[in-house]
C-alpha cells in the first residue's frame, strides 16, 4: 500500500472512531431502549470489580475477566456507569487500532482496507449487540468486543502478507488475541483457535506459531501473577456451572437450528459455497482454514443470544480479497472471479440488517427519548447517567395459572404440562412470575427489608437477579452470582436468602430450592410479606 493510501487509511479508521465513539457523548447519558435486566447483570459485575472483587474469585460469571475490566476501570476512576462504558468502548477501539491497521495494510486491497478497519472500530463502539432490533442496547457488548478481535486475528492467520512476511509481529499479535478472548469470552478462543492454528501450520509458519506461543503464555503469566493460580481453577468452575446448568446451556435456537433453520440456512450454505470455491480456486492453505472455522463460527453463534451471525462480513472480506483472475475456471466452466464476487454479495447482504444496526445505533442513541427517562440505579448518585423510560422498568404484570381448581380451564389443566408446585419447607408456593417491574421489585423489597432492621446484611435471592446492595443498605455477597447460571452460588456466605412468591423467573426459584433442599440445607423462616419470604439458611 503506497504511503498516500496508508494515510487515507490511517484517516478513515480514525474518523471512525471519533464518529462512532465521540456521537453517543452528545447525548451526556446512555439511554438504554432494551435489556434492561441485562444492564443491571453488567453494573453488578462492574460495580463489585471497581470495588476490588474479582471475577470468579469473589462473584460467579462465566464472562471473562476482559469482559468487565475496561467498564470497570473507568468506575475506578470515578465515572458513572454510563460514561464508563462509553470510555472503555473508546479504549477498546484504540487498543485495536494499530492491529487493524496493520491487518488492513498488509493484507487486504482495494476498498477493503478501508471498510475492514471502519467497520473493526464499529465492533467496538457500537450500542446494540447486533440483529436487526434497533433498541439501543449495551447487552453483550463483549460479543462485540471479541468479534473485532477475531476479525484481526483470524485474517492475519489465513490470508498471505502482500509483501514480505512479518512473522514474529504477526504471531505476537495473533496470541495477544487469542489471549485477550480466552479472558473475554472463552467461546471465541475455543471456536476460533484450530482454524488458526491449521492455517499456520499449513504455511509452515513456525516463527508465527511460537511468537503466538510465547505471547498467550506472557499473557497467562501476568493473569496467575495479578490474580493467582486459583483464578484460573475458579474461571474454570464458573463455565462448567454454566454449562451443566438446565437453565442456561444455550440462550437460543439449536445447534442444528442455527444451520439449518430458514434464518440462518442462507448464510450457511453462503460459508460452505466459500470453502468449496476457495478449493476450486487452488486457495488449500485459505479453504482448508475456512473449513475448519466453519464450525466455529457457527457454534459462536449458537452460544450467543440472538444466534447472530456475524461472521459472515469476515467471510465476504476473504471472498473478495482473494478472487482469483479471470482465467481461473472451475470443473463447471464457471468463471471463478465472478462466482468468488456473487459469493460475496450474498454474504455482504445475508449480513446487512446486523451492520446496518450496528452502524445506526451510536445515531439512534442520539436520538433517544428523554422525556420519561429515569436512572436505572436510582440509589446510585454517581451512576445516574444510564437510563431508561420509566415503564420498562416500574411497569409490573403477573403471569399466573388460569386452569387450577375452580377456574374456568381447570378442565384443561391435565394437557398443560405443568411442572410439579415449587415447594419450600413442605409448603406450595405461588404458581405465578412477575412480568416486567424489576426495578420497582428491588426498591419495594429492599426499603421493606431496611424497615425491618435487616440492613447491612447480605442477601442473595432465588431468582434471575441479587442486585438488592445497589438498591439498599446492604452488602454483596462473597461467591454469588449476579445472574444466576445455577447451583448454589454463595449461598454460604449469605445471611439470608429471599425466596419471591412470584419470581421474575419460576424455573429459576425451583431450581435453587430444589439445590439447597438437595444439599440438606435448613431453611428457617424470619419474614414473610405479600412479595417474599425471608430464610435464614443453614449449611450441613
Amino acid at each position: 500500500m503506497s504511503r498516500a493510501r496508508t494515510g487515507i487509511l490511517f484517516a478513515v479508521m480514525a474518523l471512525a472512531v471519533v464518529v462512532f465513539g465521540g456521537v453517543p457523548l452528545l447525548k451526556g447519558a446512555l439511554y438504554l431502549g432494551k435489556h434492561q435486566g441485562d444492564a443491571m447483570h453488567l453494573a453488578d459485575l462492574v460495580l463489585r470489580m471497581a470495588d476490588g472483587q474479582m471475577p470468579h474469585l469473589d462473584f460467579m460469571t462465566p464472562i471473562g475477566f476482559l469482559a468487565i475490566y475496561p467498564i470497570a476501570l473507568f468506575v475506578k476512576l470515578g465515572f458513572g456507569l454510563g460514561h464508563a462504558i462509553f470510555y472503555a468502548q473508546l479504549l477498546v477501539a484504540l487498543l485495536l487500532f494499530l492491529p487493524a491497521f496493520h491487518v488492513a495494510r498488509s493484507r487486504l486491497s482495494g476498498v477493503w482496507p478501508y471498510v475492514y478497519g471502519a467497520f473493526v472500530m464499529l465492533l467496538c463502539l457500537a450500542l446494540v449487540h447486533g440483529e436487526a432490533q434497533s433498541a439501543i442496547s449495551i447487552s453483550m457488548h463483549y460479543n462485540r468486543w471479541a468479534w473485532a478481535v477475531a476479525y484481526v486475528i483470524v485474517p492475519l492467520a489465513v490470508l498471505e502478507p502482500f509483501g514480505q512476511r512479518r512473522p514474529w509481529l504477526d504471531g505476537s499479535l495473533i496470541g495477544l488475541g487469542l489471549a485477550v478472548l480466552a479472558l473475554m469470552k472463552i467461546t471465541y478462543f475455543a471456536a476460533l483457535a484450530p482454524g488458526i492454528f491449521v492455517a499456520l501450520l499449513a504455511r509452515r509458519n513456525w516463527q508465527a506459531i511460537l511468537a503466538a506461543l510465547i505471547a498467550g503464555l506472557a499473557v497467562a503469566a501476568a493473569m496467575t501473577a495479578y490474580a493467582g493460580l486459583n483464578f484460573w481453577y475458579a474461571y474454570l468452575g464458573d463455565l462448567m456451572t454454566v454449562a451443566g446448568s438446565p437453565e442456561r446451556p444455550a440462550p437460543g435456537e439449536s445447534f442444528a437450528g442455527v444451520v439449518a433453520f430458514p434464518s440462518y440456512l442462507g448464510p450457511s450454505l453462503t460459508l460452505v459455497s466459500a470453502v468449496i470455491l476457495l478449493r476450486q480456486a487452488g486457495r488449500m492453505v485459505e479453504g482448508m482454514s475456512l473449513l475448519v472455522l466453519m464450525p466455529g463460527f457457527v457454534y459462536i453463534a449458537y452460544q450467543n443470544f440472538g444466534n447472530d451471525p456475524q461472521w459472515l462480513y469476515l467471510v465476504a472480506l476473504l471472498l473478495f480479497v482473494l478472487r482469483p483472475y479471470d482465467t481461473v475456471r472451475n470443473g463447471f466452466g464457471w468463471n471463478l472471479r465472478i462466482t468468488f464476487g456473487y459469493a460475496g454479495v450474498l454474504a455482504l447482504a445475508f449480513g446487512m440488517p446486523s451492520a446496518l444496526n450496528l452502524a445506526y445505533s451510536p445515531f439512534r442513541h442520539l436520538a433517544s427519548q428523554t422525556e420519561g427517562a429515569v436512572p436505572l440505579l436510582p440509589r446510585l448518585a454517581v451512576h445516574r447517567d444510564i437510563l431508561t423510560l420509566a415503564d420498562k422498568i416500574y411497569t409490573a404484570n403477573l403471569k399466573m395459572p388460569y386452569d387450577g381448581k375452580g377456574q374456568p380451564y381447570a378442565a384443561y389443566q391435565w394437557r398443560a404440562n405443568r411442572p410439579e408446585p415449587t415447594l419450600l419447607n413442605g409448603e406450595p408456593l405461588p404458581e405465578c412470575q412477575l412480568d416486567g417491574g424489576m426495578t420497582a421489585w428491588f426498591e419495594l423489597v429492599s426499603a421493606d427489608l431496611e424497615n425491618a432492621g435487616y440492613k447491612g446484611s447480605r442477601l442473595i435471592g432465588t431468582d434471575l437477579y441479587s442486585a438488592y446492595w445497589m438498591f439498599g443498605d446492604f452488602r454483596s455477597v462473597k461467591g454469588a452470582a449476579p445472574w444466576y447460571y445455577g447451583g448454589l452460588s454463595g449461598a454460604e456466605n449469605a445471611d439470608y436468602i429471599i425466596v419471591p412468591l412470584c419470581p421474575m423467573e419460576y424455573g429459576l426459584r425451583a431450581q435453587m430450592l430444589k439445590s439447597l433442599d438437595d444439599g440438606g440445607w435448613a431453611l428457617r423462616e424470619v419474614r414473610r410479606t405479600d412479595l417474599y419470604i425471608l430464610v435464614e439458611a443453614s449449611k450441613p
